[in-house]
């Protein structure tokens, strides 16, 4: 089945965010009745989520047909179980550890407010540190577009993480600020580069991207919480492994979903910036509202408070974030520039030229009619084609270009 990739990007990302909101309210069932030492319950996630996620993969590569049965349902790319290579440990290692220290800081904020609605929304901050270090690292200045829908998308998230009771911790925004969004902007940027390596030629897969990420994790949070627990002489690492086994089921569950709202956001970041699907993804807290909702009807997190004011805070926080979102959607432009070159220049020093223009994304020499194609991403028409065009100009190798603008662009599904 093909998709037209906008569409899935956002059918994935939105996914995603449907998932994570269903894993904060099981995660804050678990962490109010079962497991409140969230130390414990961090290394708890990681020890059974290994075993639950190699279950998930070793029956995804079972194979029907050809084809493996995840490359049917889940991602076109995934083939069998396989061992992590060599050069995928150097992102894996930063990934993991971004992974760790986020799960760590999330989970102490759900034991802190217990509402999903609330801890939500601060893990959308990462927005503003993503686009600032996808501006260094992809040497793609961030557009006013660009900035203005990241502070919406932003402002919305911090409106949105005051929770319907009325509190407000602020000794939390230390956790906020300082662990759980750099944290995130580690293992979002290096989730990303994996997912744009080829393995034997062929694109990476989000199934063997998540299932390695997790022994990753389950290995710097053991050596995070045997730190903590030899300084401060505690014993949460016995903790995790007395919860992983009492709380099996429970713990087995929330991993188990948690397994495929991240390979669906592996995916969308295969497809978008992580600063796009993030902002996209921030959708995540309006979905958790119905859950929040729900608990507080049971009586496991504290009942929400009448006031109309505060009502009114959260509907506002609402809006934003879905202007924000739709803002980012709106203002990507795609396109692909057919180049053609004199002869007696170098194709390195050509491409090493064509890369360094700001919105280049990739550079493909050809030997067909053109000599290079080169894939452009920018979110402003008329500034960001006249700026590539005028850099294009400068390269004395060129004889002729033609811009081709992209309308549609299909996809495996």
């Amino acid at each position: 089945m093909k998709i037209r990739r906008k569409y899935l990007f956002y059918i994935l990302a939105f996914t995603s965010a449907i998932i994570a909101a269903g894993v904060a309210a099981i995660d804050a069932v678990i962490s109010s009745v079962y497991i409140p030492n969230s130390l414990a319950f961090s290394f708890s996630c990681f020890l059974v989520g290994t075993l639950i996620s190699l279950l998930i993969l070793l029956i995804f590569s079972i194979p029907i047909k050809g084809k493996s049965l995840g490359s049917k349902i889940i991602d076109p790319s995934f083939k069998r179980l396989r061992l992590v290579r060599k050069e995928e440990i150097k992102y894996h290692i930063p990934a993991g550890i971004g992974n760790a220290i986020l799960t760590i800081g999330y989970l102490s904020l759900l034991s802190i407010f217990g509402d999903p609605s609330t801890v939500l929304p601060f893990s959308q901050i990462v927005i503003l540190y993503l686009v600032l270090i996808e501006s260094i690292t992809e040497k793609n200045i961030p557009t006013l577009s660009e900035i203005q829908s990241s502070v919406i998308v932003t402002f919305g998230a911090m409106l949105g993480s005051i929770s319907l009771t009325g509190i407000i911790n602020l000794e939390s925004l230390a956790i906020v600020f300082l662990v759980i969004n750099p944290a995130w902007v580690m293992f979002s940027i290096y989730q990303r580069k994996l997912k744009m390596m080829k393995i034997d030629k062929h694109p990476n897969d989000a199934l063997n991207i998540r299932f390695w990420n997790v022994i990753f994790a389950c290995l710097f949070t053991a050596i995070v919480v045997f730190i903590y627990d030899f300084i401060m002489g505690t014993s949460h690492i016995l903790g995790g492994i007395t919860a992983s086994i009492e709380h099996f089921g429970w713990v087995a569950l929330t991993m188990g979903v948690t397994f495929f709202s991240y390979v669906f956001y592996i995916r969308a970041l295969g497809i978008g910036k992580a600063s796009v699907t993030q902002a996209v993804r921030a959708s995540t807290f309006l979905f958790a509202i119905p859950f929040s909702l729900m608990l507080s009807y049971f009586n496991i997190i504290p009942p929400f408070s009448t006031d109309p004011i505060m009502i009114l805070i959260k509907m506002i926080s609402t809006i934003l974030v879905i202007l924000g979102i739709v803002s980012f959607a709106l203002t990507l432009i795609k396109a692909y520039v057919f180049i053609n070159t004199k002869p007696g220049y170098p194709i390195e020093e050509i491409m090493q030229k064509l890369w360094e223009i700001g919105g280049v994304t990739r550079v493909t020499a050809t030997a067909g009619y053109y000599d290079f194609i080169v894939k452009i991403r920018t979110r402003t028409l008329v500034k960001g084609y006249e700026k590539i065009i005028r850099k294009l100009d400068e390269i004395e190798a060129i004889k002729e270009y033609k811009w081709e603008s992209v309308l549609k662009e299909w996809e495996n599904i």
